[in-house]
């Protein structure tokens, strides 16, 4: 992620709180933080080429939806790179906050061990609410 920093003509990574995904669904939350960092470049795109088969929100641009776009374009896969390491950095830092649920190992999956720690200590903030398992708060079997 250093080197597309570096290299690339711009960037920019936003999140979307998990308040904000419970009441949008995490397909709209993605559109969203697509637009918003569409529209935060520092300059305006031509063109976007956004990976999936769909795309609903305002772009400043034109843009071109491409399946498995991430194994096609290098713009695609440095976009997921940004994306996938900024949350595996989020991640670490809510494991430092939160380490019961270690979210240094399953970086935001919900593993069986995450799981249980949720079912032990609760959700929190951090926590999507929608998920069914967390508001259920089902005991599950820890796998060792």
């Amino acid at each position: 992620s250093e080197e597309i920093k570096e290299k690339a003509l711009a960037w920019y990574v936003c999140f979307i709180a998990p308040s904000e995904i419970d009441e949008i669904n995490i397909l709209n939350a993605s559109f969203k933080a697509m637009s918003t960092c569409l529209f935060s470049l520092p300059i305006k795109p031509e063109k976007a080429l956004i990976d999936g088969n769909r795309f609903t929100a305002e772009s400043p641009c034109s843009f071109e939806c491409v399946i498995k776009g991430d194994s096609k374009f290098g713009n695609i896969a440095a976009a997921s790179i940004l994306a996938k390491t900024a949350r595996d950095h989020y991640m670490m830092k809510l494991h430092e906050q939160f380490p019961s649920y270690n979210w240094k190992k399953n970086k935001g999956y919900p593993t069986k061990e995450h799981q249980q720690a949720v079912s032990l200590h609760g959700g929190t903030e951090h926590h999507r609410k929608s998920f069914n398992w967390i508001s259920k708060q089902v005991e599950l079997p820890l796998e060792v």
